[in-house]
């Protein structure tokens, strides 16, 4: 059954994705996008799911926002027409307009993880193989496999190691192209002929 707080939830996450794409004012579709990080951390402590709601909420409302806003202050705060010549302008192939296909691929691919969900067994179902399986074996071999009392630490350590390795590198990668791109002097001004 689904809860009143998952519908408002999700109603104010679409209306922050939307708003994001349509708002002209940088700065304010930087507000709206931690916005929706914090109401995505929201939703994932509402499914249990904590560790990552921390993640969301300290990646995604809160370094990621310092981040655009520190770009922002290098940029022009307001989103610019521009005349885009001829020969770059959207092309129609066969009746489809180029701006029309990447809608298409989203709506493709939304139906086709839709379509993966069918057969998952139901959230906090006792008798799914996660519950039957990985759960207790993290449970109960996490202090003798991993020689760690705490059993998160040993899961994202040991059982996942290779994981958070990757995922700390991505950020690390991340946060230093951010530091080599802002401490640029003056970019040059392209103009299109």
């Amino acid at each position: 059954m689904i809860e009143i707080i998952d519908v408002f939830l999700l109603f104010f996450i679409v209306v922050c994705s939307v708003a994001a794409i349509f708002l002209k004012d940088l700065l304010s579709a930087i507000i709206i996008l931690a916005a929706f990080s914090f109401l995505m951390a929201v939703e994932w402590t509402v499914l249990n799911a904590v560790d990552v709601a921390f993640t969301e909420a300290a990646v995604g409302a809160g370094i990621t926002s310092v981040l655009l806003i520190a770009t922002l202050s290098r940029t022009k705060r307001y989103e610019e027409q521009v005349n885009v010549p001829k020969e770059f302008a959207p092309v129609v192939h066969k009746g489809i307009s180029t701006k029309i296909m990447p809608i298409v691929v989203v709506v493709i691919t939304g139906a086709v993880l839709l379509y993966g969900t069918i057969d998952m067994p139901a959230f906090e179902d006792p008798n799914a193989p996660i519950n039957k399986h990985v759960a207790p074996t993290y449970i109960h071999d996490a202090d003798h496999e991993a020689g760690s009392i705490n059993i998160v630490t040993a899961i994202l350590a040991n059982y996942r190691g290779y994981d958070t390795l990757g995922e700390t590198t991505v950020i690390f990668a991340a946060g230093i192209c951010v530091v080599v791109l802002l401490r640029r002097e003056k970019w040059p001004e392209k103009k299109i002929t």
